[in-house]
């Protein structure tokens, strides 16, 4: 899940962590090798998205199609360090406080209007920092105080506190709105821009859009890298992921991430089809709502881990496309992850000594533990979507063997969204994070985001939340990647999620796609600018 939600994404090196320091710059000029081939790319998404990154409601599907029809101001490289995009340049001041971005020239909007630095004032000023509007994404800002503009393609960024990360996550589902087009108006209504005609910078726009069924993007000649080589761009609303299959094998489809491994063998005997691992940043995690007593006792949580064979997870259902995760920072960060962090084996004796320890026995021999009265009961709710189901299964049998009352509960991805991610009406769930190129976790767990933003359980920490500060104050590399294994050592300890699994992304991709750098899915998106059909 990609919050930006719900939000996904791939590995930093010490150069990306120079590149904040010293800046970073880029030709302006229009990329002269799009020369053109044609053809129409067809992806799927499981359900219909919002023409809007920042909109309360826009997570997963809904950044796979704006990320085409928008552009932030930087993106994922191709090394997966922070590249330039609408910014050409940047730097930092002495003191970190302040970012300067040098804006290209040559950009429109999709109506033909000029894109400017009015623009990057109006989407952070007036959407983002509005806490009114309650933006997806802006928990992620909360070191920003105010961007102002300098001149039409200059604008700074003025931050409460340093952040190094900055470059990253502005190329994280942060793309610029058009101030011409929502100044004066709701920019998170639900009609015509947020549902029917969005106007972006991005290399697609909005052509035709049928509601459950299909969306038609066509090529932005303007774009500022030069026309694409597609002639199309169609997003299948297909919200069976079975379906996804059965369509790539009969060339319907061109390109998706197979989150149901058992068909992975299946897709591999297919002559039209490759499948493309590729490593990210993300990594999958149960959520125990803290508001429930039950999960309070950081000794129940880690009686959860040590219930849970996650090996077994990793083996079966993923097919071994995983590696035990242990805190929050993915291996493939590898300037700032370390494995000397607390461990949970597999290990239900363990468990159920954690357990009695916390309280909790079956005094009345009916199998079900309980403590004052009461038994350890409550429901594990889980969106059917990929191996998320069969996983939620196994971990469902997990906690019955250590004698809880699990009661197993499904639904659709939308409806998880808002019952889970905007309401945060449940028990315990399981979900993924996917993080732009950087180890800065600060909205996903600083206690100002609990029971809001992106802090999913609602944990709250000072000594996590001094760490998370401290990480994003300093700009030196050695000293980023001193406090983030701190931050890992901690996390293992105390388990504000459990952690499960940092999973390697699969892509199918039909053979006669080309142009896909070999990046994760939702970094390749950044360059379909270059993708084309062999005829």
């Amino acid at each position: 899940m990609s919050p930006k939600g719900l939000k996904i994404l791939g590995v930093i090196t010490l150069v990306t962590v120079l590149l904040f320091s010293v800046g970073c710059t880029a030709n302006n000029d229009k990329a002269s090798t799009n020369s053109k081939k044609g053809g129409t790319a067809t992806i799927p998404i499981v359900g219909d998205p919002i023409f809007n990154p920042w909109h309360p409601n826009a997570y997963a599907e809904s950044n796979l199609v704006n990320r085409v029809i928008f552009s932030g101001l930087t993106k994922p490289g191709k090394d997966l360090a922070p590249a330039p995009n609408l910014a050409t340049k940047w730097e930092v001041s002495d003191d970190g406080l302040v970012w300067t971005f040098k804006l290209r020239e040559d950009v429109k909007w999709h109506d033909g209007k000029p894109f400017s630095a009015e623009d990057v004032s109006f989407t952070f000023n007036d959407v983002v920092l509005n806490k009114s509007l309650g933006s997806n994404g802006a928990s992620n800002y909360k070191s920003l105080d105010h961007v102002e503009v300098k001149d039409a393609l200059t604008v700074e960024f003025h931050l409460k506190t340093p952040w190094a990360a900055l470059p990253s996550y502005l190329g994280f589902n942060s793309e610029i709105l058009p101030k011409h087009v929502l100044e004066g108006k709701d920019p998170f209504d639900l009609t015509s821009f947020n549902k029917e005609k969005p106007i972006g910078t991005g290399p697609f726009k909005i052509g035709k859009y049928i509601s459950g069924q299909s969306i038609e993007l066509v090529p932005n000649t303007d774009f500022f890298e030069g026309a694409p080589k597609l002639d199309k761009v169609v997003y299948k609303i297909l919200a069976d992921p079975n379906t996804h299959i059965a369509q790539s094998l009969s060339n319907e489809l061109d390109i998706f991430v197979l989150e149901d491994k058992k068909s992975l063998d299946r897709i591999k005997q297919a002559k039209n089809l490759t499948v493309m691992p590729s490593d990210t940043t993300k990594y999958f995690w149960i959520s125990l709502n803290q508001k429930n007593e039950l999960f309070q006792d950081v000794k129940v949580r880690q009686a959860f881990m040590h219930a849970i064979d996650r090996k077994a997870i990793i083996d079966t259902v993923l097919k071994g496309y995983g590696k035990i995760a242990d805190a929050a920072i993915s291996p493939n960060l590898k300037t700032y992850y370390t494995d000397k962090v607390t461990k949970y084996d597999y290990d239900p004796k363990k468990a159920k000594e954690l357990l009695e320890k916390a309280g909790w026995k079956d005094s009345d021999g009916d199998g079900i533990l309980d403590k004052d009265g009461k038994p350890f009961k409550f429901t594990f709710e889980v969106a059917v979507q990929g191996d998320l189901e069969p996983i939620a299964q196994m971990v469902q049998q997990y906690l019955k063997d250590i004698g809880l009352d699990v009661k197993l509960g499904t639904m659709e991805w939308n409806a998880m969204i808002e019952k889970h991610i905007i309401k945060r009406d449940y028990e315990m769930i399981l979900n993924w994070w996917a993080y732009p190129n950087d180890p800065d976790v600060f909205a996903q767990y600083h206690s100002t985001n609990a029971g809001k933003g992106n802090n999913i359980p609602g944990y709250q920490d000072p000594r996590l939340d001094e760490l998370l500060v401290a990480g994003q104050k300093t700009n030196d590399p050695e000293e980023r990647a001193k406090v983030y294994k701190e931050v890992q050592q901690y996390m293992s300890d105390t388990l504000p999620y459990l952690y499960l699994w940092y999973p390697q992304e699969i892509q199918v991709r039909n053979n006669k796609l080309k142009g896909v750098p070999d990046m994760y899915f939702g970094g390749a998106l950044h360059y379909i600018n270059e993708w084309w059909i062999e005829k």
